[in-house]
Order: structure tokens, then sequence, then C-alpha cells
């Protein structure tokens, strides 16, 4: 059965019209020279490949959709309020996004504090960089090993294992009700914004085994899902890879982020190496020999340093034609040199990274900068100097982190903070693209006969309809004729 699409302004193709039979293009041009089943008329509308989020958590940024969005508070006394307006049963409240860095007060609320607006409700409230969070009372007392963790605080935000711990009891709280809303609100706003697949990077001290096996599983007029299991072992079935959220390091905004000098705003620190180069290569190994994507969540540059070496001892056992074929992925590498961007081209990694991560927090006067001074703070996110080195990007929004907002993330790519580290809007457009099929060892991201029909159709930056493989999987389910 064909359907023809005509009256289009098609994305790098001489053409006005596409043909779709079987989930592949098999036409392109402007006088359809066969039958057409159905056509359908886009008025003029652009029509360009559908994006890939490459780097997303599916059931978190669902609950920002359901639970509390903490993402427009503007100072402590906001998030309270919110707090205390939610607050008031047994039933777990699940927030997210607060950034102290943002508030005139500088600093996040006590435990008390949160405590005297939540009562004995459980309240899990995690930071914008998802890598520290406030917890009530009521809901560590569900997670008594935090009490005992590294990154335990008495009264402020919970890092490190201290945060797992009660990240988990709030997980395990979740109804399957609630987490089934949460994955289809943000699956089915993914389709909305012009998204046919993406990548979920899920874990043990993230989502959970069921929780991915839930999200692999859902069906229907909805994104292609690619699974990332973020352990160096025992994935649940369906994943892609063992990548991902694979911590070697943690966030710079909860100066958990390894780092090879002291943060500018505390200098007692230099963050969390929750994997050194001798476990990193022994994974790639493994994962190399299996056929599987090995990757590892990256953002500090001590953390850096200790993947490419890793990288270097696994390329010593397996050789460097294997390792390159594998494709193995980095999420974030926010503070990549020139030489380390060469040789991670070398050997064929792909950089999964979030352009509004700079558009967010870069610049001489943002959070980065605050918390490593403007020097290294603003040499973050280096996109140019990936992209001369010839690593493949695929951009992400690492949601609820930043919004699904793809053209933004376009915008931020190119419109970078940092002179010189910008990318040509085509660039940005491919890493979106093409990039995210390409860092899950996919064909996609081009239209052209005999490629999957999957693409999205454009007025201005509003989508009215995403295909995936042939099918609508958002808009316009009803102006198709015969």
């Amino acid at each position: 059965m064909t359907t023809l699409y005509t009256n289009a302004r098609i994305h790098g193709a001489d053409s006005t019209a596409l043909a779709v039979e079987g989930g592949l293009i098999t036409w392109l041009g402007r006088d359809f020279p066969g039958q057409a089943v159905h056509t359908i008329d886009l008025n003029g509308a652009y029509l360009a490949p559908a994006f890939v989020d490459a780097h997303v958590h599916a059931t978190s940024a669902g609950l920002l959709r359901t639970g509390l969005d903490l993402t427009a508070t503007g100072s402590r006394a906001d998030l309270l309020d919110a707090v205390r307006d939610r607050a008031g049963s047994d039933v777990l409240l699940w927030g997210h996004g607060w950034d102290e860095t943002r508030w005139p007060e500088h600093r996040p609320p006590t435990r008390a504090e949160l405590d005297a607006v939540a009562g004995r409700t459980p309240v899990y409230l995690s930071r914008i960089d998802v890598h520290s969070a406030l917890a009530s009372t009521a809901l560590v007392e569900l997670a008594p090993a935090a009490r005992t963790a590294a990154g335990w605080s008495a009264d402020g935000p919970l890092t490190r294992d201290a945060h797992h711990h009660v990240r988990r009891a709030a997980r395990d709280s979740i109804t399957p009700a609630q987490r089934a809303e949460a994955q289809l609100a943000f699956l089915r706003h993914a389709a909305a914004m012009g998204i046919a697949c993406v990548h979920e990077c899920a874990g043990p001290d993230i989502s959970g085994a069921d929780d991915l096996v839930d999200l692999l599983a859902r069906s229907g007029d909805l994104p292609r899902v690619v699974g990332y299991w973020g352990a160096l072992a025992d994935p649940p079935p369906g994943i892609t890879g063992l990548a991902g959220d694979l911590f070697v390091d943690g966030a710079l905004g909860s100066r958990t982020a390894a780092l090879r000098e002291p943060y500018t705003d505390r200098p007692d620190t230099r963050g969390a190496l929750y994997l050194d180069a001798e476990r990193i290569s022994a994974h790639v190994i493994a994962c190399t020999e299996t056929g599987v994507q090995a990757g590892f969540h990256v953002i500090g540059d001590a953390a850096v340093a200790e993947v490419v070496t890793g990288f270097q001892l696994a390329e010593k056992a397996v050789g460097e034609p294997a390792l390159a074929a594998a494709r193995h992925r980095l999420e974030h590498l926010e503070m990549v040199t020139a030489e380390q961007a060469a040789e991670l081209a070398r050997l064929g990694v792909v950089a999964s990274v979030q352009p509004r991560f700079d558009a967010t927090w870069g610049g001489r006067d943002g959070m980065y900068a605050e918390r490593l001074g403007p020097d290294r703070g603003t040499a973050l996110n280096p996109f140019a100097t990936l992209a001369e080195a010839g690593v493949t990007m695929a951009f992400g929004s690492d949601a609820p982190v930043t919004p699904v907002d793809p053209w933004a993330t376009v915008t931020a790519a190119v419109e970078h903070r940092t002179t010189g580290q910008g990318l040509d809007r085509e660039a940005a457009f491919a890493a979106h693209t093409r990039g995210g099929w390409a860092a899950a060892r996919v064909p996609g991201g081009v239209l052209e006969v005999g490629a999957p029909a999957t693409f999205a159709v454009w007025q201005g930056e509003t989508c009215l309809r995403t295909v995936l493989d042939g099918n609508t999987i958002h808009g316009g389910r009803s102006d198709a004729r015969p």
C-alpha cells in the first residue's frame, strides 16, 4: 500500500513529494509515476528526518509532567511553597528541577525546613542535574542505609551512594499505574516534538530493571525506545548496550564530577571518581568481544582522562579495528581536550552530548564558571573541537535535566556561549537526526529511496506530523485521501 506525501519542502532534496510503502521511502520527486492508495497534501510544509533524542530518562521526565516541576522555582521559598501545596498524605511526592545557583539565597532548603512543610509525606526532590537530591525525613526512614553511605548529609542535599539509596526508595514507592502514566506522557510528548526515537539511559541506581523492561514493552503510536543499561553486568532483556549512565563520575552542579584540580567554589573537593581505567578497560573489552555497545557517563577532566586511558588499554587487548567497529559511546563528555577528542575519534567512540547544558550553564557568568572559574568553565562542551577531530556526535536532552525541544537544542549547538565552539546549523541538525541513529548502530536519519520512512513535518517549529517507519505516531491521522 503506497502513501504519497505531496506539496512539501523536503530537506536536502530537489523534490516536492515522496512515496512510502512497507515502512520505506520508495520514491522521491515531483510527479509520481505510480498509483498511490493514499495521498497526503502537506500544503507547503517542511518535511525533514525526524529527530532522535540520544539520552533520556523517560519515567523521570514523565514524572516532571505529572508530578512536581521545580524548574521554574526562583527561590528557596518557592520550592517550599510548592511542596507545602502538594504534601499532606503518606503518598510519595516526587519533584525535580531545583537549581540553587539561580536563587538569591544561593542555597537549598535544609532537611528541617523541608520537613516543616512536608510533615509525614515522603518527599524526593532531585536537583536539576539529578546527581543530588533533597529528601524529607519520612523518605530517609524508608532508606536507612543512606545514613551511613558516602554522600550523606544530616541536613543538606544527598549525593553519591546516599542519594542512590533514597532515590531507590522513592522509585519503589511509585505504583505501576503512576509509572505507566509517566512513561506514556513522556513518549507522547516526544513524538509531538518531532522525535521518532529516544535512547533510554537506565541503570540500577537510576530507574531499575522493571522500569526499563516496561518502557521497552510499550507499543502503539509511540517513538522507538533504544535501551541502555548503566551497569557492568546483569542487564535486563532487550537492551542495546551496557552503556548510557554507567557512571565514571558525577555532575558539576552537585560537585561530583571528577576534576584534576579542585572546584573553585569548594577547594576542599575534586568530585568523585567511581571507575578507574582498569575497570573501564575490562568493561570495554568484554563488550567488544560479545558485540555489545559499551559506554560511560563522563563529565570532569579527571574522569575523561581515565576513560581515554581505559580505551587505550582495551585497544591493546582487542585491537583498533575491533574497538572502532564496536562504536562504543560516551555520555556528556564535557571536559575533553583536542588531543583526547582525536584519540576517541580514532577508536570510533561516539559522543552523546547535550547542547542545552551550555545554553543553560555556560558562559562566563553561568554555573560552570561559578563551579570552575571562568577559564575552565568556558572550555566545556567543545562541539567544534569534537567535530574537527572527526568524532560522531549524537544530540540529546538528558530529560528531565533539560527540556525535550530539539529545535532549541540545534540552536544551542549553533549559538554556543564560547566563541568558536558552535557548529553550523546543518551539522547540528545532522547530530540530532543521523547522529542519533549512528549512536545506536542503526541506519537512519536520511531521506532517500530505500531508507526508513521516518520523518517529521513542520510548520515553523510546530510539529504537524511525526512518522516512524511509515507509521504516523503524532498528528495528521485524518488528512489522507484515497
